[in-house]
């Protein structure tokens, strides 16, 4: 039993110090004092105008599986990582108190405090390292996907990163992407776990293993039909699309370009194509390419996009610089919540009590400003705010489906005036008030 556990526990997805901090707190007597928690990140990636929120759905599945196992807990104690008292803490631990925050899917700002975790320190500070690693890389992709999918318009994009990343990162990457606009994956896993519809068909390798490139688009059109799209630039591109075309007739689906100035070859073999009568195939490009070069290519008659190492290396950025910060705790004397924040110098203060956030927005419903605040919420902006509950007294009440998430990225991307799809550098696209009542 505990063999299988384990495969789903997610106890030790963590740093040590979590657990030395724990052990000295339960030391100390202060381990038990109510705690709030709040991730946010103090500013966007260089250049970036907004961020996007993704992985909550994997936070809750972490946190449902945060059980320290049998074998887990033996290792800790041949490791001596904590004492007696500590791992019989751990041995009974169970998440039971209150997470919020904004919903999977939102857009978010400099100081946005995008998660809220409360309980006591004991059960609050150990999910630190597993809810950053989570958000901070799945926020990472899902901004790039999301300035991909802007660039691209109406064109759809095909996440093809599996081969570029670490395997479980990759099924990540592939929701987050999907979650930000992404039409399809290549990854099986991810269309398995997460029901994100795949696609793919041959690489130059099935091309090269046969005698003739007529003889492989031949093989590939008997097995999967005329729909299917052929890889058209191992050998001689004008003459494969020729070859194409005479092998599966005008009503080949698509042709797929890899290499080479795609501007350029989209031109010539849309008119190819359109010579031989096959009006209706599709043209899609793959290679290197991000948000730049699909902007780039938005007059050249392509019909779809592939995005492998760039979609899954967030584009540059492959973190979203999300931290995990004590914001209140209870006195000493018990029952009251007391502000805290980390004054060092350096830039990394942070500002103390737990907060409410709300978008305000201006007369055509469009966003002006992140408000953050502490203490009442004004009137206007109650019907604005941004938090959802996710867990109640340790139960998960906020999960909900990729689509549903994915609708929201889209209605939250286009509320938000039309210079955050800029590809240009720039600052938020709206900025970050603070309101204290």
């Amino acid at each position: 039993m505990d063999a299988i556990t384990a495969q789903r526990s997610s106890a030790l997805l963590t740093d040590r110090y979590e657990l030395t901090m724990l052990q000295a707190a339960l030391r100390s007597g202060a381990a038990h004092r109510r705690s709030v928690f709040e991730v946010f990140t103090r500013r966007l990636p260089n250049g970036r105008r907004y961020g996007v929120l993704a992985g909550t759905g994997r936070v809750l599945d972490a946190v449902e599986d945060f059980r320290f196992t049998t074998p887990q807990l033996d290792w800790l104690a041949d490791q001596r990582v904590v004492d007696e008292d500590t791992l019989r803490y751990l041995a009974d631990y169970r998440f039971t108190g209150d997470i919020h925050g904004y919903p999977e899917g939102e857009v978010y700002f400099p100081g946005s405090p995008l998660l809220t975790v409360e309980g006591s320190f004991a059960e609050a500070v150990i999910l630190e390292t597993v809810i950053l690693s989570i958000l901070n890389h799945d926020s990472a992709i899902a901004a790039a996907a999301s300035r991909m999918t802007a660039a691209a318009g109406d064109r759809p994009v095909i996440e093809m990163g599996a081969r570029r990343a670490h395997e479980q990162a990759a099924v990540a990457a592939a929701r987050a992407a999907y979650l930000a606009g992404f039409s399809a994956t290549s990854d099986l896993e991810a269309g398995f776990t997460y029901g994100i519809p795949t696609t793919g068909t041959a690489a130059h390798a099935f091309t090269l293993l046969h005698d003739s490139e007529k003889d492989a688009f031949t093989a590939q059109i008997e097995s999967m039909g005329r729909a299917t799209t052929l890889l058209v630039d191992t050998y001689d591109l004008a003459e494969a699309v020729r070859t194409a075309v005479e092998v599966a007739g005008p009503d080949l689906g698509a042709v797929r370009i890899d290499s080479g100035d795609l501007t350029l070859l989209a031109h010539r073999v849309r008119r190819q194509l359109d010579e031989l009568g096959a009006t209706g195939t599709k043209i899609i490009v793959t290679s290197d390419l991000d948000e730049y070069a699909i902007a780039a290519l938005a007059a050249a008659p392509v019909n779809g996009y592939g995005v492998g190492t760039s979609l899954v290396t967030g584009s540059g950025h492959p973190t979203c610089a999300m931290v995990y910060k004590l914001v209140a705790r209870e006195s000493a004397a018990g029952g009251e919540l007391v502000p805290v924040a980390k004054r060092s110098v350096g830039g990394k203060t942070s500002i103390g009590g737990r907060k409410w956030a709300a978008r305000r927005p201006d007369a055509d419903g469009v966003a002006e400003a992140e408000v953050v605040g502490t203490g009442p919420v004004p009137a206007e902006l109650e019907p604005h705010l941004l938090h959802v509950p996710l867990i109640t007294a340790g139960e998960v009440v906020g999960r909900e489906s990729l689509d549903a998430a994915r609708e929201r990225h889209r209605r939250a991307r286009a509320a938000l005036p039309l210079s955050a799809t800029q590809l240009s550098r720039g600052e938020p696209v709206i900025g970050t008030e603070r309101h204290t009542g």
